[in-house]
Formats: structure tokens, sequence, C-alpha cells
């Protein structure tokens, strides 16, 4: 009887961790499905062109914007300023938030040259961005051309639905910018965000671009190096452009954590195994490359080669560590290998095109990031 009892007490104590434990914590920060009954004293508020301030009650009442003609005869509350006009060379503040909270979800739709759009997020009022990334490679477009992604993190949708799902947390203060380096654009966008207390062990947003393209001879490319303090990674985003006819994806990527030097800590074995496929990401039955779209992991883009257009492919994968952080304590550096195929089974080294987004949470302050790449070297060529 005893024994029943226990089995029983054990069994009530896990079903009640489970409802309350699974990500419904963080006083409202964030949620999972289980956790949805849980109140919670959290304030939701929401910014956008209908009320750029994010202010309770103040939402709709706009009396000019971009959509002030189309609703010239219902007037205000009708739709008057949907989205916003960013001309060339203008940063343009999206969100300036004050107090305590997290955002949690991001939305946006932008027109022109998604390379040429630069979002950046500052957090606690840092002097340099904790996030910098081209638009559309934050949000696992980054060949400018729209990939439909359909993950925990980021989902985009048609016809040029961005949206992302990383919680980012601030504890005094939060802004984030939208720069036009290209031509005269529109934006359609809305953050969503909570007001409430950060727990002292949540770590900051980052997320940081790099490109070389071409890869130089026998050089493995970095996703991310030079990070200092404590965190953990969360996820990779790459543009991979084969320069080379054949297969691109025997290599392998590596982590190199708290103090690794020569030898890394993790090291892949493949770089379709690092994204959670096999054999050369290939349809069974076929030599077709074959696009996919998970919770976790995907390649959501595979541009096969024309003729008269474009003579390489190029593919947007797509990695989510939101099950298995990869956690570090006092420093980080990750890179991954090009490597193909030659004569008499053996390896060749490649000098594609490769672009990557690193995303980690860590401690503040963080290290300083490169600079980002000129214009015409972030530009993607079709």
């Amino acid at each position: 009887m005893k024994k029943i009892i226990l089995i029983a007490t054990c069994l009530v104590v896990a079903c009640a961790m489970f409802l309350t434990g699974c990500g419904s914590s963080f006083n409202g920060v964030g949620m999972s499905l289980s956790g949805l009954p849980q109140l919670s004293d959290a304030q939701t508020r929401s910014i956008s062109p209908e009320n750029f301030t994010g202010e309770k009650g103040a939402g709709g009442m706009a009396t000019e914007g971009t959509g002030a003609n189309a609703a010239r005869e219902l007037g205000q509350g009708w739709k008057v300023s949907p989205s916003v006009r960013i001309k060339s060379g203008e940063v343009f503040t999206l969100a300036e938030i004050e107090g305590s909270g997290a955002i949690q979800h991001i939305w946006m739709t932008p027109t022109g040259n998604w390379r040429h759009c630069i979002l950046r997020m500052y957090w606690d009022g840092e002097e340099t961005p904790s996030v910098e990334v081209p638009v559309g490679d934050f949000f696992a477009n980054g060949w400018c051309r729209f990939a439909h992604v359909n993950s925990l993190a980021v989902c985009v949708n048609p016809g040029s639905g961005f949206n992302c799902y990383w919680t980012m947390p601030f504890r005094k203060s939060a802004r984030l910018t939208f720069e036009n380096i290209g031509e005269d654009m529109t934006l359609y966008y809305q953050i969503d965000y909570t007001l409430t207390n950060i727990p002292q062990d949540m770590g900051y947003l980052h997320a940081q671009f790099r490109r070389s393209n071409p890869l130089p001879d026998k050089q493995d490319f970095t996703i991310l190096e030079g990070v200092k303090g404590k965190g953990h990674y969360v996820g990779t985003y790459m543009c991979w452009g084969s320069n080379s006819p054949g297969w691109w994806g025997e290599g392998e990527i590596k982590f190199f954590m708290d103090g690794d030097k020569k030898w890394p800590t993790i090291c892949g074995t493949g770089t379709e195994d690092y994204f959670c496929g096999s054999y050369g990401f290939v349809r069974p039955g076929t030599n077709d490359y074959m696009e996919f779209s998970t919770a976790y992991a995907g390649m959501p883009q595979a541009v096969k080669p024309d003729d008269n257009i474009l003579k390489q492919p190029r593919f947007g994968l797509y990695r989510w560590h939101i099950n298995d952080p990869i956690r570090f304590d006092s420093d980080l550096r990750v890179t991954i290998q090009a490597l193909g195929w030659q004569s008499g089974g053996r390896y060749l080294p490649l000098k594609d095109d490769l672009s990557s987004v690193a995303f980690w949470y860590q401690t503040e302050p963080h290290a300083p990031f490169p600079a980002l790449p000129a214009k015409d070297k972030l530009t993607v060529q079709w």
C-alpha cells in the first residue's frame, strides 16, 4: 500500500512540475503549451507603426501615415499608419523600451534588398549592439529569395512574412534599429513584448553575421570567435554557395570552448550531419536535393543551377540548439570546414561562398563584434 501511495505521489509531483515548470516560469517571459494555464503579473505590450511607443491604450490613433490616403473617407482608427518608409542611408528606430521585460515575437515584411537592411539590437543602454545581422539572414532567408521556414525559433510565411520567436530579455531597456543601406523601401513590422522582472540567471540574446567569398584555400570558415563570458550557443544559419561542381558538405563543425586551442571539445562528422540530415540531403531514390524544414533543423532552400543565369547551386540551412544548447563558461569559437570529393576517394578543400549567423545567449558585457562587410561584400549576386 505504501508503495502504491509513493508511486501516486511521484506521479502527481511529476505532473505538477510538467504543467507549471516547462517554460511557463520566468514570470511571463516565455511559455510552453503545457504552461499556458498558469497566470502571470506580466504586462503585454506591442510596438508597430500604429503604436510606435507601445504605450497602453494608444494603438490605432494615427491621423497621418502610409495608409492615410486609403483611409481618407474612414478617418482615424482605420489603418492610417500600417507601415513606415525608410529612405536610403536612414537608420530607423523600430523600438525603444524602458524597464524590465522580454521581446517575445517580431514580425516584419521588408521590401527591397534584404541584405541591404541591417537589424541591430541593444540591451540595457549598451553602446554596441548585441545583434547585428542583415534582416534576411536573421530570419533564415539570406539569399534574398523567399524560402518557407517552419521552425520553433523562426517562421517565414508567404509572401515574405518574417517571424522570430527567440526570447530576448532585458533588465533596463531595449532598443532596436533598422538601417537601410540600399534603395528607399517600405517596412511593415510588429514587436510583441512583455514587461516583467527578469531572473538573474537569464542571459541576453546575441546574433552575429559573417561572410567569406570565396573561402581561402584550405581554411576553415569562422562562424563565431572572440566570445567572452558565460553563456550558451543556440543556433546557426548558413547561406552556402557552392563554387565548385559536385558535393560540398563533408566538412566538420567544431566548437572550441573554455580555453580550447588547437583541438575542439565538440567536433561534428559532416555538414549535412550537423544540420540533421544525411547522405547529401538527397531525396531517396533520386539524385535531387530535398528541401526540408522542421522544428529544430532544416534546409529550406536549395537553388539549383540554371545554364543561363546561375552556375552554382546555393543552399540555406539552419540548426537551432533549443533542446541541446552548447554551454560555455568563459569563451567560445565555432568553425566549419568546406569539403568535397576528388579522385581517388580524397577530400577536396573548397573555396565556397559562405555566410553565417550565430545565435547565442550570454552575460554582458560582450566582446566587440567585427565590422560588417561593406555593401558590395554583403550583396548577393544573381
